[in-house]
C-alpha cells in the first residue's frame, strides 16, 4: 500500500480499470478503491472519495469508459444516447465546478466525431486517457507559470485542497510551490483548516508534509491574526469555476480570505487550468452553488456538535468577485484585470 504523496495517486487507471484514492480516509488511512461500476464513481465524487475539479472531471471521463464497458455490443446510434445517458447522470454527481461537465462533454463530442466503423469504446477510453495525461500537464504548466512568486521567506496561505490530491498531479494552487520547493527555494505554507470537511488540514497540510515542505494547520479564524503578524506574503488559492467576468467559485471561506487579503494588502491568486474557466458563466451569481448535507456542519466527525434539530446552512462553496482577486494563474500564464479579455485570450490558446 502506498504510503507518500510521491507514490499515491488520486487517480491510477491500470489495465482498462479504475482505481481512486479514498480521500475520505486521509490522512489516517491510505485506502485504493478499485471503481467496478458508473453508480460506484458517481457515489464516490458524491461522497468526496475523489474531490477537486480537475480530479472529479478526470473521475468522471473514466466513468464513461465504465459504463459503456459493461453495455456490451451497441449500435452506434444506441451507443451513443447510452453514452449520453450516463454523462448526464454523472454530471448530476456535483453542480459547481465546471470541469465534471467539460470532461464528460468532451467524451461524448469524441464519439460524435468518431468515423463510420470506428470501435467506440476505444474512442471513449482513448478520451479520458487523454484528458488525464493532460491534466498532468496543464497542472505542471501552471506551476511554471506561477513558481517565480514564491520567493525566498514567503509566507503562503492556501484554503482547502487545490493540491495533488486534487488533480492528477501537482495540484493548482500547490503546483508553484512543488516547483519552488524541487528548486530549493525556501518558504512555509499555512494551510487553513476548512471547515467543515477539513480539507485543508486533513489533505493539504498532509501532502505538504509528506512531501517535505515546511507547513503549518490554522484554523480557518486564525487567518486574520496569522496576516497580523506579516507572516503571510501572498494567498494562493484554487477554483471550481471561473466566469467570464473573472469571478471565481471556490471553497466555502474562500470569500472571507479574499476579503482578509484585500484589508492587509496581500495579493491573493487563483490557480487553475484553462478548463476551469466558464465562459458560457457570465459572473458568479450565474454560479450554481452545491448545498451539503446538514450532518457535515451538526457533527465534528461522528460526534454532534450542534442542537438536535437546529437550522443549518451547508453550502460548499462561496463566490469571491473579480476585483478581490489578484491575478488568476493558468497553464496558458498569469491574466490579470480586465479578466474578460484576459480569459477569452487564454480559452481561445492565445
Amino acid at each position: 500500500m502506498p504510503r507518500t504523496i510521491e507514490q499515491v495517486r488520486s487517480i491510477e487507471w491500470r489495465d482498462g480499470r479504475l482505481f481512486l484514492l479514498d480521500q475520505t480516509k486521509l490522512p489516517v488511512e491510505v485506502v485504493v478503491e478499485e471503481q467496478r461500476t458508473v453508480e460506484q464513481v458517481w457515489e464516490s465524487i458524491k461522497q468526496l472519495k475523489v474531490r477537486g475539479a480537475p480530479a472529479i472531471g478526470v473521475a468522471g471521463a473514466y466513468g464513461l469508459a465504465i459504463a459503456m464497458g459493461h453495455s456490451g455490443e451497441l449500435p452506434a446510434e444506441r451507443f451513443l444516447q447510452e453514452l449520453r445517458r450516463h454523462a448526464e447522470y454523472l454530471d448530476g454527481a456535483r453542480p459547481t465546478a465546471v470541469n465534471l461537465h467539460w470532461a464528460l462533454s468532451r467524451v461524448v463530442a469524441a464519439v460524435e466525431r468518431a468515423a463510420a466503423g470506428t470501435a467506440l469504446l476505444e474512442v471513449v477510453r482513448r478520451e479520458a486517457e487523454a484528458i488525464h495525461a493532460e491534466d498532468i500537464e496543464l497542472c505542471r504548466r501552471i506551476g511554471e507559470h506561477g513558481v517565480d512568486l514564491i520567493t525566498p521567506g514567503a509566507g503562503v496561505l492556501t484554503h482547502c485542497n487545490a493540491g495533488r490530491l486534487a488533480t492528477s498531479d501537482y495540484g493548482t494552487a500547490t503546483a508553484p510551490l512543488y516547483l519552488a520547493h524541487s528548486r530549493g527555494v525556501d518558504f512555509s505554507v499555512y494551510s487553513d483548516e476548512t471547515r467543515p470537511l477539513l480539507q485543508g488540514s486533513r489533505l493539504t497540510a498532509w501532502e505538504l508534509q509528506e512531501a517535505g515542505i515546511d507547513v503549518y494547520t490554522i484554523t480557518d479564524n486564525m487567518a486574520a491574526s496569522i496576516m497580523a503578524q506579516d507572516l503571510i506574503s501572498l494567498v494562493i488559492v484554487g477554483t471550481d469555476r471561473v466566469a467570464a467576468n473573472g469571478d471565481v467559485a471556490n471553497k466555502i471561506g474562500t470569500l472571507g480570505v479574499a476579503i482578509l487579503a484585500r484589508h492587509f494588502g496581500i495579493p491573493f491568486y487563483v490557480a487553475c487550468p484553462s478548463s476551469t474557466i466558464d465562459l458560457s458563466t457570465p459572473d458568479g451569481a450565474s454560479i450554481v452553488i452545491e448545498e451539503r448535507d446538514a450532518v457535515e456542519v451538526t457533527h465534528f466527525g461522528l460526534r454532534r456538535t450542534a442542537p438536535e434539530g437546529i437550522k443549518v446552512r451547508n453550502p460548499a462553496f462561496d463566490v469571491t468577485p473579480a476585483e478581490l482577486v489578484t491575478a488568476i494563474i493558468t497553464d496558458r500564464g498569469i491574466v490579470r484585470a480586465p479578466y474578460d479579455e484576459g480569459l477569452r485570450r487564454v480559452v481561445d490558446g492565445g
